[in-house]
């Protein structure tokens, strides 16, 4: 029974302390409630706060923008009323205008009447007085004025009749005189012809090939005619055209040195000789540039000017000339006080038309002052390239230096030979008569002019159809150029297969 007291003594105890405890934690917890319901209430007095904050700044940023609309609103309706005001005076003034101008369009129209009624009545008067009409004496005035000016007009005809006496003197002794002085025996065959010298006469007749499919090919390719006669260790080129001449020179060269002739070395070596010579153009070109000192000049005229050296002007050598006429005028431009660079450029471009005049239509002042103006030339040089030949007046003493030293250049005693160049045009003449007509790729005139190649497209042409169109242009040549003769018009057609094996 102790024992039991005991315990119960100490459940008792524990009790008390269980009790004690719980109401510690109960007032804690009323604490931390009572803690709790201040923050909250803080907080939300917070965000009162701040809302109240935000919708006041919202409200003066709304107020703010308002006001700025209204403002606006307000211009733009006193800029619209002023505006409206504007345009109305303007009416306003036009009619009025419009209204004043038709009152004096009728007053004119009234003094006119007047004008013609007046006049009238004068001229009755004056027929009463006179005795003579209105036609009569009109005829009368006229017939005085021509009496008047006739003798006029006679002391005019006989000025110039006498000027055209002295110029067609002076230009009968100049055409004398070039005749006589210009004269050179065996000039044609000098400038027509290329030697090519091989080392042995074997190769003759690889270069004709098999059943002459190497020789037809190299005809073919490079337009020339290829003499192969029984003249030791030589082969004859024969062609008006220098550039051609001069390609074919080379490849026949390049031939013989590699000892492979066959169609398709042929062309292989055509077309790298064909580069090489368009590149050789420019460094020419640039060369001379530089020689003469005349600044920068645009790489396409730069190929032109290159392209001149095979180019012929009367058997004068185009480039030649052009160096001839700029190295004179820079000297008297110089002498007379103007710009000599400028005078020899102009010298140098004076004729560069020549070197398109083959490709294109049109004479080669025209060509040349086109294609110098596509690349921003000087306005001299321009002016010099019209004035040379007296399409324009010289306009400054370059271009005037210039046409003294082209007139210098081309008149001196043998300089140029007529034959030739009338020989030369009618060459050309052939091969664009044969490369007018439709499906012609390429024409050449050979030996001598007296036949030309024509090659046609074998898509375009048939059999039929190339014995038709050989007729045309013997036919058409016949009717268009003078020659001696007879000329042999040769059509080649040919169709190629080609697909490489990979």
């Amino acid at each position: 029974m102790i024992a039991r007291r005991v315990e119960r003594g100490k459940f008792d105890l524990y009790e008390e302390q269980a009790r004690a405890k719980a109401k510690a934690i109960e007032h804690e917890a009323e604490i931390i409630l009572q803690n709790a319901k201040v923050k909250v209430h803080e907080a939300e007095q917070a965000a009162k706060k701040e809302y109240e904050n935000r919708a006041a700044k919202l409200q003066e940023e709304y107020d703010r923008r308002f006001k700025e609309l209204r403002e606006k609103e307000e211009s733009l309706k006193q800029m619209f009323k002023d505006e409206l005001k504007h345009i109305t005076l303007e009416r306003q003034e036009i009619k009025a205008e419009r209204e004043e101008a038709m009152s004096l369009k009728q007053e004119a129209q009234k003094l006119q009447n007047e004008y013609r009624q007046k006049l009238t009545e004068t001229l009755k008067i004056l027929e009463q007085h006179a005795g003579l009409t209105m036609e009569e004496a009109k005829e009368l005035i006229l017939q005085k004025a021509e009496e008047e000016s006739r003798a006029e007009i006679a002391h005019i005809v006989r000025k110039y009749e006498e000027e055209a006496k002295r110029e067609a003197k002076r230009r009968a002794n100049y055409i004398i005189a070039q005749a006589t002085t210009r004269y050179a025996g065996e000039f044609a065959a000098e400038r027509l012809i290329n030697v090519v010298n091989i080392p042995s006469d074997d190769l003759k007749g690889r270069i004709i090939g098999k059943e002459g499919r190497n020789i037809k090919t190299l005809e073919m390719l490079l337009g020339v005619d290829i003499i192969i006669d029984d003249t030791p260790n030589a082969i004859i080129l024969s062609s008006f055209n220098l550039y051609r001449r001069a390609i074919a020179t080379k490849v026949i060269e390049l031939l013989v040195e590699d000892g492979r002739i066959q169609p398709a070395r042929i062309e292989e070596i055509y077309e790298k000789v064909k580069e090489e010579f368009d590149q050789q153009l420019l460094e020419e070109g640039e060369n001379i540039v530089i020689d003469l000192g005349i600044g920068q000049v645009h790489p396409e005229l730069l190929k032109l000017i290159g392209r001149l050296k095979f180019r012929a002007s009367y058997g004068q050598n185009a480039l030649g000339h052009s160096l001839e006429v700029a190295y004179l005028a820079g000297i008297m431009a110089a002498e007379m006080g103007g710009d000599e660079v400028l005078a020899k450029r102009a010298g140098l471009l004076h004729d560069i038309g020549k070197a398109l005049t083959q490709e294109f239509a049109g004479s080669h002042v025209d060509l040349g002052a086109e294609i110098c103006k596509r690349y921003k030339e000087h306005d001299v040089v321009i002016n010099a390239i019209f004035a040379h030949h007296g399409h324009e007046e010289p306009k400054s003493i370059e271009a005037a230096a210039v046409c003294a030293a082209d007139t210098l250049s081309a008149a001196r005693p043998g300089a140029r030979r007529e034959v030739l160049e009338a020989f030369l045009k009618r060459v050309q003449a052939i091969e664009d008569i044969a490369t007018s007509k439709a499906g012609v790729k390429k024409a050449y005139a050979i030996n001598a002019g007296r036949e030309v190649r024509v090659i046609v497209n074998a898509d375009l042409i048939n059999d039929d159809e190339a014995v038709l169109l050989s007729k045309e242009i013997a036919k058409e040549i016949e009717d268009q150029v003078q020659y001696p003769g007879e000329i042999k018009v040769n059509v080649i057609r040919e169709n190629r297969a080609i697909e490489y094996a990979r």
